[in-house]
């Protein structure tokens, strides 16, 4: 059986990059983490885009498979303002 986890983007690096590890170290399949803008209870404090936290994870793991477990389609302008 393989297990995964869910880690919030809510961490700045220095602790965020200990608990992507954590979750490699406890053997997980795959670790994702959510694209949104806010997120329930989380509204009101930090919160760091996906993209980004992925790519930092994947600079502190070798092995655990990482990915967007919502990936939010956000409208922009074509137009730059």
């Amino acid at each position: 059986m393989r297990l995964s986890t869910v880690i919030l983007p809510i961490h700045r690096w220095a602790e965020g990059q200990k608990i992507w590890q954590r979750a490699e170290e406890l053997g997980f399949h795959a670790a994702y983490t959510y694209d949104h803008l806010a997120w329930r209870s989380f509204r009101d404090g930090l919160w760091f885009g996906a993209v980004p936290a992925l790519t930092a994870a994947a600079t502190a793991t070798e092995r655990i498979r990482l990915g967007t477990l919502v990936t939010s389609v956000k409208p922009c302008s074509p137009i730059a303002a």
